[in-house]
């Protein structure tokens, strides 16, 4: 015997409606992730949207494959040429993009559509790659609405086409139906150290913050930035006044010239120095964003060590690995400590070394203050700091480029220039006067949410200060810009710069109205960081038990998780079936109505709803058009209406009793 196999039939074309929706679900998935994409991607990918909804408007064919072929191998090209690459988060993100816009000029069938529609799940979840705030979850929710709607009308291909309002209210329902589930998921899935979007290698790229290099102009560059840095939550009622916040960073003694570096940092076990004069200490909670460096900020000087932190020799809070993720920790800090009293010899040489045949006037000056001093470290320390005062220096966000001799330069011709300036000069003029000085990087100041009570440390808060070695009091902090703009130390940076100065958005005057604004989303900001972003697996542990979980691991996690999941699903399974048993009265008599109509080939097929049924009875029966449609109606309203008056469900079994076809 001879089996011939069945044809396979063709796939059902797309209706318009669904194409219109699907091409707003890729628009949704594709439009946030504009900003971190090539910027010849947007209009490439919005020529292939506009084409396909111009196709949609006429009712016009597809372009040809071999087309499409070509411009994918293309952009496939054009984003390798981009990145150099196209493995990665960036190119990958880049290509997904590219197909998806592509993908919509070749959609025929729903396999095609589902194809659309998973690409824009995953475009979806990948706006979490490059920020998690609450803009990008909101951004996120959008895109999932108008996903699971196009996906909604996909699945009622042959039914009466529903509204795009009620599609989104059925699409919210859903994902607020999923809701619970989150929570579980969220509460008890076993945390991973960092986030899984670091994995790839490019994607901690383009991190701002401070460096372990300081040239001149470096930290001028960074202060044009408004991103947060860190934000801090003090224990005590009031914080410490604006002068004492010098947030301590990368610490520098390596000097070629030009640069100045911090070099390798030498670990030592604990704290480097004695804090048993620390009489009183500031408890500080910070909250720090990832930066891609080592380095922790603490208030000078830290008399404690935050777990997983250690600190080097020249009194640098260094983490175990790079700040990848943000990160919070606790820190008790005390202004009235004097470390490296007995500072080794071999650290005293690096912080007075100097290259030759540099800034002579400088060094001409240095001799001559070291004269003046009889070679007293602290006379000669004091006598550099009235030469700041009355040396008319300039402090400004627009300092000159600077040639090989820049401190010179600096000091005695353009006297413009940043706090790196004024820190690089000092330690410069002090190591030649013979007095041994290194260069301190981080923040300094620092602006109090009144929302929340949260400073928030910015980018443009970044500071270079200066670090000098005095016999019997260690090493002493010299701020030689509070000598020529103590605004900048007890105000802020528009306080401090001249007029005219291209100062960040924020740190402007004139918008006091959007800093009003900036700080309660500030203040949302930070709960959201505190409570979603940071629930990493420390605070997963410690909250667990807090609900009574003894000692849970991944093993306790994943069978509570299962646990839960499972009651969930019993208890929608419940509502799902308590639904089912309150429809079963009308959905019998309709099938009694089928049942009698059998006997005249007119039985309900299994995928008609209950128009589609209608429309074939009363082509058949004419003549019974209005009693059939007065049925249906009674049904409908029965079926979908939410609360259904209890007499129609007997007028709906009268009027089909009494049906005569």
């Amino acid at each position: 015997m001879i089996f011939k196999r069945k044809p396979t039939p063709p796939p059902t074309p797309l209706t318009r409606r669904q194409g219109v929706w699907l091409l707003a679900a890729a628009l949704a998935g594709f439009l946030p992730l504009v900003p971190w994409l090539p910027p010849w991607m947007a209009p490439i990918a919005g020529v292939a949207f506009a084409w396909r909804g111009f196709l949609l408007w006429r009712g016009w064919g597809l372009p040809p494959r071999w087309l499409l072929v070509l411009l994918t191998f293309g952009g496939t090209v054009a984003v390798g040429f981009q990145f150099r690459t196209i493995f990665g988060k960036d190119p990958g993100i880049a290509l997904l993009g590219l197909f998806l816009a592509l993908k919509l000029l070749e959609m025929r069938s729903p396999r095609d559509a589902l194809t659309v529609i998973f690409l824009g799940y995953f475009l979806a979840l990948s706006q979490f790659f490059y920020a998690q705030g609450i803009v990008n979850a909101v951004f996120m929710a959008v895109t999932l609405i108008v996903t699971v709607g196009a996906q909604i009308n996909l699945n009622h291909a042959g039914e009466p086409a529903l509204k795009p309002l009620p599609t989104l209210r059925l699409a919210g329902v859903m994902l607020v139906q999923s809701l619970p589930f989150m929570l579980v998921l969220f509460v008890l899935f076993p945390r991973i150290p960092g986030p899984l979007w670091g994995l790839p290698l490019d994607a901690h790229s383009g991190m701002t913050g401070l460096s372990d290099s300081m040239a001149p102009g470096s930290i001028s560059k960074l202060s044009q930035s408004d991103a947060i840095a860190f934000r801090v939550r003090f224990k005590e009622a009031t914080p410490p006044p604006q002068s004492q916040l010098y947030w301590r960073g990368p610490v520098m003694s390596e000097f070629d010239g030009r640069l100045w570096r911090a070099g390798a940092p030498r670990v030592v076990e604990g704290l480097p120095y004695e804090t048993a004069s620390a009489t009183s200490s500031i408890e500080q909670e910070v909250t720090l964003e990832a930066h891609n460096k080592p380095w922790l900020f603490a208030l000078e000087l830290p008399v404690s060590l935050p777990a997983d932190a250690f600190m080097s020799r020249d009194y640098q809070l260094l983490a175990k690995g790079l700040v990848r993720s943000r990160l919070r920790y606790e820190v008790r800090s005390s202004p009235k400590l004097a470390p490296g009293v007995a500072e080794t010899e071999s650290t005293l040489n690096r912080a007075l070394a100097l290259p030759d045949n540099i800034n002579p006037r400088s060094r001409e000056l240095a001799a001559r203050l070291r004269q003046e001093a009889n070679g007293n470290p602290h006379r000669i320390t004091a006598a550099l700091e009235a030469f700041f005062a009355r040396a008319l220096l300039i402090y400004t966000l627009n300092p000159p480029l600077l040639g090989q001799n820049s401190v010179d330069e600096f000091l005695f011709d353009s006297k413009r220039g940043f706090c790196e300036h004024f820190a690089a000069s000092y330690v410069f003029l002090a190591r030649a006067a013979g007095v041994p000085a290194r260069v301190v990087t981080g923040y300094q100041g620092g602006e109090i949410n009144p929302v929340d009570g949260v400073l928030v440390v910015r980018q443009y808060d970044a500071h270079a200060w200066a670090e000098v070695w005095l016999p019997g009091q260690g090493w002493q902090r010299v701020d030689p810009t509070a000598a020529s703009a103590p605004s900048r130390i007890e105000g802020n940076l528009a306080a401090a710069v001249p007029a005219g100065d291209p100062l960040p958005l924020l740190a402007q005057p004139a918008f006091a109205w959007l800093k009003e604004i900036r700080y309660r989303l500030d203040a949302v900001g930070f709960a959201w960081n505190q409570w979603v972003l940071g629930y990493n697996p420390q605070k997963q542990k410690e909250f667990l038990e807090s609900l009574g979980m003894k000692a849970p691991d991944w093993k306790s996690m994943t069978s509570a998780l299962a646990l839960f999941c499972g009651l969930l699903l019993l208890g929608f399974t419940a509502w799902a079936l308590h639904q089912r048993r309150r429809l079963a009265p009308a959905q019998a008599a309709w099938e009694k109505l089928s049942r009698k109509l059998a006997r005249h080939q007119l039985a309900r097929l299994p995928w008609e709803g209950p128009r589609d049924y209608l429309t074939r009875l009363a082509a058949a029966l004419p003549q019974r058009r209005d009693e059939l449609s007065v049925i249906e109606g009674l049904y409908e309203s029965l079926r979908y209406s939410p609360n259904p008056p209890p007499e129609l469900l007997a007028t709906l079994r009268r009027r089909i009793r009494e049906f005569r076809p």
